[in-house]
């Protein structure tokens, strides 16, 4: 879509990718390619915070959400420039150190957006040494889903403890993420029959 599109969804226009995503989930619907009981979303990183955004804001489109790794203390993070990356972020989201970013940031950070309301069902991973996203802010985020949330729905909080940013080394490592993902979105979906697995 272009150097526009891309230069429409950072800094103070920033919330245009979460009403993006939630107009393509939308337009799924309305077009009757999928129901908000079959939808599911999936994002790592940043990507993970479009997930705690979009669920923050309308959460009634989704089944099931997977957050990896998700950025989601937006605030905490863009603050300490002694995290590796952060500096280097300023120039796409923008310095919280100056007051018009600073509250914007807060509008949308996921953290600082969970409501009291009905939430899908979520996954959230994170990683015991990622340089990147530290575990904290998924788990500070499930702990105030946990708090908050007013359905009985699944929220699962996964921290792979021999793991960074990225997946557990090794092939077969990676595969079974990949499996307890899908076993995730599966059960959400109600493809699989009750087992006695503690978390299902």
């Amino acid at each position: 879509m272009g150097r526009k599109w891309y230069e429409d969804g950072k800094l103070l226009k920033k919330k245009n990718t979460f009403t993006d995503f939630i107009a393509c989930a939308e337009h799924l619907i309305k077009n009757k390619y999928c129901s908000s009981e079959k939808l599911c979303i999936h994002g790592r990183n940043a990507g993970g915070l479009l997930m705690g955004a979009v669920l923050n804001m309308r959460p009634d489109l989704f089944k099931a959400a997977v957050a990896g790794v998700p950025f989601v203390d937006v605030l905490t993070t863009m603050l300490d420039p002694t995290i590796p990356l952060t500096t280097a972020e300023w120039e796409e989201w923008g310095d919280p150190r100056k007051e018009e970013y600073y509250y914007y940031m807060k509008s949308y950070s996921p953290l600082d957006n969970v409501k009291t309301q009905q939430y899908p069902h979520i996954l959230v991973t994170a990683g015991l040494n990622d340089p990147r996203v530290m575990y904290s802010e998924p788990a500070k985020f499930v702990a105030k889903l946990r708090e908050l949330k007013t359905d009985n729905n699944l929220l699962l909080f996964k921290c792979e403890l021999r793991a960074g940013h990225f997946s557990k080394s090794g092939r077969f490592e990676r595969l079974r993420e990949d499996a307890f993902t899908y076993s995730f979105i599966l059960k959400a979906l109600g493809m699989i029959p009750a087992t006695n697995v503690s978390w299902l």
